[in-house]
């Protein structure tokens, strides 16, 4: 299941402009910590392969995953604008980043409208996946909580062009899951086996096998997003 994520075309004064600001690409293994929390970051990334979350940690090590990072993502904006990161990101995969200078990034504000328009775009999508995602953990039931995440997911795989293993496999753990909707990890077994009771989900090794996309986004109360093509940097 897979499909191509339709991206804005570059006029070529714009292109020219980008090809200039990048300064290379980072390659990053699994599980590998890509910005940490409290650190200063001299880099602005745009995910050009894999997938990795964003989360905040207390004191305890008990951490909250706060969204995902997916292929045409912006990473390291907070860092940018802020001095150091807010939050941490690590790959749940292995990914391949591009990487921009933090110091040059307000010479597109000045030079670029339709770009630094752009950046704004992406930062208001991520403020609306958060706003969801706050809904989510704040008030949907725990079997909502599971059947949106999981279809928030699948939808971003598709979206974006990530290889869903399988056709609907999906490679996150119980432990993310649990991170993401602010559940133990004991009670979101628990769930998750009333989703794979309706034969709607099961899990294995590999990760979350969707076997009723219709029958997830009715519990999840899902509702698609307008289509549009994406800013892409």
């Amino acid at each position: 299941m897979r499909a191509r994520p339709e991206f804005r075309d570059f006029n070529e004064k714009e292109l020219a402009f980008i090809k200039e600001f990048k300064r290379g690409e980072l390659h990053v293994a699994k599980g590998e910590t890509i910005l940490e929390e409290g650190v200063p970051n001299q880099h602005l990334y745009t995910v050009l392969s894999g997938w990795g979350f964003r989360y905040k940690a207390m004191s305890d090590g008990r951490r909250q995953i706060v969204n995902y990072a997916m292929p045409g993502d912006l990473v390291g904006l907070q860092g940018s604008l802020m001095g150091e990161m807010q939050h941490s990101v690590e790959a749940l995969s292995p990914m391949i980043l591009c990487t921009f200078e933090r110091a040059r990034l307000f010479s597109l504000f000045e030079a670029f409208p339709q770009l630094a328009f752009d950046v704004t775009w992406i930062a208001s999508r991520q403020e609306c996946m958060l706003d969801e995602n706050l809904l989510t953990v704040g008030r949907r039931t725990a079997i909502e909580k599971v059947a949106y995440l999981v279809v928030f997911l699948l939808s971003r795989f598709v979206e974006t062009g990530l290889q869903v293993r399988n056709g609907l496999d999906l490679p996150i753990t119980q432990q993310h899951v649990a991170d993401t909707l602010g559940l133990s990890v004991v009670h979101t077994n628990k769930t998750i086996r009333k989703l794979a009771d309706r034969k709607l989900l099961s899990w294995g090794d590999g990760g979350c096998r969707v076997n009723d996309v219709a029958g997830l986004r009715t519990i999840a109360r899902w509702l698609d997003p307008t289509p549009r093509p994406r800013p892409f940097l």
